[in-house]
């Protein structure tokens, strides 16, 4: 099964990347979470520590490009086969390593592929 990470998670449920959290396990997508905060969005626990991930498919991201930088390299390392820039998200020098890494890059809304089956 194909497991995504959401990068930037919260346990606020006003934010979008808990909502995503939510809509991908209720997709039954095995889904894993990265915040600065920890804590639990409907079982998922949020990790502080990117090294605790591995076997990543997708990462889709919920943080802002200035906050991105420190993770680029991070990221690349994970090897994962897509990221995904929700809205508010993009980067063009983050998509420029990633695709020279051989990463896809697409810019979109998780929650609106979830919805429309192109997840």
């Amino acid at each position: 099964m194909q497991k995504t990470l959401v990068i930037g998670a919260s346990t606020n449920p006003g934010r979008y990347s808990n909502t995503a959290i939510r809509r991908l396990v209720d997709n039954n997508i095995e889904t894993t979470a990265f915040g600065i905060r920890g804590g639990t969005v409907s079982g998922v626990q949020i990790k502080d520590n990117l090294v605790d991930f591995q076997n990543i498919d997708t990462v889709t991201l919920y943080l802002g490009p200035k906050n991105q930088k420190e993770y680029y390299q991070q990221l690349v390392d994970l090897k994962p086969r897509r990221v995904i820039f929700n809205p508010g998200t993009e980067n063009p020098e983050f998509y420029e390593i990633l695709e020279n890494a051989g990463i896809e890059v697409e810019v979109a809304c998780t929650l609106v592929l979830l919805a429309t089956g192109q997840y």
